[in-house]
């Protein structure tokens, strides 16, 4: 792959040139973070939970804190690799700084979870379940692609999110946010499509674990991969492609916030103690880093470290990228780049203590299993309605439901199935947390609209 390919600011759906763009002080990269910032679909992260649920502390993280985390600490991994990767290629310094490098990572970032459901990764599971065992097992004999079908039984949230940034969030334009095409690539850390041939074993590592974008999607990620020079590797029935570079820094950036900020959030909510917190971080940093450390409190003791360890863990990845970028730029680079550092063990303590003692906790697994009830009754409830209006056989029940259903659904009802079926799956994996559990107790009956108590 090749550097100035990889850094193209065309814009997916827009036909101008780079030459014909207006300049307002912003490169193409920065324009692409802001249209990300103020897009609908962006605001509604600040309602979707990142591990605890809302109500629960004012502290810690929700999808929208994260992700604006993400982004920064991928704007620096961003620099310091772009600096060094533009002293290695001269042709780069006349059209690039180590700041489009930054830009770039940072509006990946920014996106990389913007297609989350309500209740976190347990919500994708909830919406997968709900087609590969629960009601939606009846359209598996009616959907005679099986590309398809594994789209909706294994849902991905990843690939959920190109669909907005792509589509969804300006339907009526090719493109969506029409995102320069260097930036969706970025963002899109499993450049496959869901059906998975078994014998590749290439499939199997961890840069191809999950897939990044449907079928419905496939065309526009094409065009994607086609302009930023991306590897094809068409391997018989799959797409799929290389990684874009910027995706290991992408996918680090988040490695990075989840595994140290949930631990934070773990101690400020009484998970862990001060004592096992501390002694989790402290191997993630130098020793010299500690002075003056004693005299703070707890809780600003392990804000402080959890800031050097990142700023430690940026600079260690960001050489790890940069020994490898032949490897990377050649496509044979198929690990995440935080396996590689000296802390990998540290880190890797760290999930194993997360996992038990965070992710596994009473909040958490209530969580998890109302997402399922509640993901999955919305589903069950809009996916009839929507498929009896296809069919104009419409429930007097069922012409109430279709009336909840949001204007920005197109009012043409597609022929096909699986885009049916993929319209209510956006407008419920679009939710916010409470709304899921609002809209849900409100068509179950479980509290009413207005209601009033009386004695």
């Amino acid at each position: 792959m090749e550097w100035e390919k990889l850094l193209t600011d065309s814009r997916l759906g827009e036909k101008s040139t780079s030459k014909q763009k207006a300049h307002d002080g912003r490169s193409e990269y920065q324009k692409d973070f802001d249209r990300i910032v103020f897009s609908p679909a962006f605001r509604r992260l600040q309602d979707k939970t990142q591990v605890f649920p809302l109500p629960e502390s004012d502290f810690v993280h929700t999808r929208l804190t994260h992700s604006l985390e993400v982004s920064c600490v991928g704007r620096s991994l961003g620099n310091l690799v772009g600096e060094k990767v533009i002293e290695r290629h001269h042709n780069l310094k006349n059209n690039y700084t180590k700041f489009h490098f930054g830009e770039i990572v940072a509006s990946a970032c920014l996106a990389h979870d913007i297609g989350n459901p309500p209740f976190g990764h347990s919500g994708e599971d909830a919406i997968a379940e709900y087609f590969r065992s629960g009601n939606g097992q009846k359209f598996k004999s009616k959907i005679k692609d099986e590309k398809k079908w594994t789209d909706l039984i294994h849902y991905e949230g990843n690939a959920q999110g190109f669909r907005i940034i792509s589509k969804l969030q300006n339907p009526k334009i090719k493109g969506g946010l029409q995102l320069t095409k260097s930036t969706l690539a970025s963002v899109t850390k499993y450049p496959r499509e869901s059906f998975i041939n078994i014998k590749s074993k290439s499939l199997l590592s961890k840069a191809y674990k999950k897939y990044g974008f449907f079928q419905s999607e496939k065309d526009l990620f094409k065009e994607v991969a086609y302009a930023t020079g991306l590897i094809s590797q068409k391997d018989e029935k799959v797409y799929w492609w290389c990684r874009h570079p910027l995706a290991f820094l992408v996918e680090a950036a988040d490695d990075i916030c989840y595994r140290v900020m949930d631990l934070e959030d773990g101690f400020r909510l009484g998970l862990i103690s001060f004592k096992e917190t501390e002694d989790l971080l402290t191997p993630l940093i130098n020793k010299q880093a500690l002075k003056g450390y004693k005299e703070k409190d707890e809780k600003d003791r392990i804000g402080y470290l959890r800031a050097v360890a990142i700023s430690e863990m940026v600079n260690e990845l960001a050489s790890v990228f940069l020994d490898e970028e032949k490897n990377i730029l050649r496509g044979k680079f198929e690990d995440d780049l935080i396996s590689e550092i000296r802390r990998e063990n540290a880190l890797k303590r760290i999930k194993d203590i997360s996992m038990k003692q965070i992710y596994k906790s009473r909040s958490v697994v209530e969580r998890e299993v109302a997402g399922y009830e509640v993901l999955g009754g919305l589903l069950d409830t809009f996916i009839s309605a929507y498929n009896q209006a296809y069919e104009e056989k419409v429930s007097a029940k069922n012409k109430a439901v279709f009336a909840l259903l949001p204007g920005r659904i197109p009012e043409e009802i597609p022929n096909d199935l699986y885009l049916r079926l993929l319209r209510i799956i956006d407008f419920v994996s679009g939710m916010t947390d409470s709304l899921a559990v609002s809209l849900f107790r409100k068509i179950k009956g479980i509290s009413l609209p207005g209601g009033r108590v009386t004695e």
